[in-house]
């Protein structure tokens, strides 16, 4: 039911739970329900899905081609997150809905999420905490680590996060390459067009390419031989574009010194040989998880609305 005095409102239907504050904003200035709350969302939406004429989403929770399907009347979708390789976006194409996303607010807290990640799997930083909290010290030395300054670093993807995180490498006199579909124009970093040549070349290889049916896979077994067993895996993109049982693998064989994950196949659910391993350092998807840049992140979901309400068109398309 719509309340009293939202009824010229636009009609939005949420995904799911957001930021408390971009909820609220979005309260303000639409008539919102959220789909999750509903105890049967295909029976609500098969009552109500005329209803709506913008959705409200995010990166993880996406909107498929079935969903879209059950809104015949969605105009716009603004999404929080910058990934959109859970959204269908030829499905919306082909109904004319335009689709918004949060670019250009992340590449910084995702670029230092992946230096973090990489400087802990390589220093061996949480390896050595739980080290020192088990007591183990006294009893032996924890070993040695590996030299992150003047290490030879590949990125897989250079968009403007993997731009980010090139340029961070300058601070640490590491040299630089990437893997992409075709040369970025004016990159001050060579292009490496073999993703194998560059996995045999780096010594930490960093994913930061998008996910999607495209790329599903794309860090398979012969990339990981590629990196052998001195080179370490840092993974900021999808879960989906490692092959994560052969990664276990080759962890577990020491096939790859280390890994450290940020994403993973099946979130929130990762793999308990995963979990046991020492040599990987896992976090639960928040590269991009600051105060700052979800606040920034919240504002695009709202300027991707109004200026479609507005202007006809969202500020920040998705392509």
């Amino acid at each position: 039911m719509t309340a009293p005095g939202q009824e010229s409102r636009p009609r939005l239907l949420q995904a799911g739970p957001l930021l408390p504050a971009l909820e609220q904003a979005l309260a303000e200035r639409y008539a919102v329900q959220r789909l999750s709350d509903q105890a049967d969302p295909s029976a609500f939406l098969a009552a109500h899905g005329t209803d709506f004429v913008g959705y409200v989403t995010s990166a993880v929770m996406g909107l498929d081609a079935a969903r879209l399907a059950q809104l015949p009347r969605l105009q716009v979708v603004s999404s929080f997150g910058v990934g959109l390789d859970r959204i269908d976006l030829a499905a919306a194409a082909a109904r004319g809905v335009q689709v918004g996303h949060t670019p250009g607010v992340l590449d910084d807290c995702v670029a230092d999420h992946a230096f973090a990640l990489l400087l802990d799997t390589m220093r061996r930083l949480s390896a050595a905490d739980r080290f020192v909290r088990r007591g183990d010290w006294p009893a032996r030395p924890f070993g040695l680590s590996r030299r992150v300054s003047g290490a030879r670093l590949g990125l897989v993807g250079f968009g403007r996060i993997g731009q980010t995180i090139a340029r961070r490498a300058s601070g640490f006199d590491m040299a630089v390459r990437y893997h992409s579909r075709r040369p970025v124009e004016g990159a001050a970093w060579p292009h490496e067009p073999s993703l194998h040549a560059l996995a045999a070349w780096a010594d930490v290889l960093v994913v930061i390419t998008a996910g999607g049916a495209a790329t599903r896979h794309l860090i398979d077994r012969a990339v990981l031989d590629a990196l052998g067993p001195e080179g370490f895996l840092v993974n900021v993109a999808r879960g989906s574009v490692v092959d994560e049982a052969a990664l276990v693998e080759a962890l577990q064989a020491g096939r790859i010194a280390g890994a450290g994950l940020d994403v993973f196949a099946d979130e929130p659910r990762v793999p308990e040989t995963l979990r046991g391993l020492d040599n990987v350092v896992l976090t639960p998807h928040v590269a991009s998880a600051t105060r700052e840049t979800r606040q920034a992140m919240g504002q695009r979901v709202i300027d991707n609305l109004e200026g479609f309400f507005r202007d006809g068109r969202v500020r920040f398309a998705a392509t």
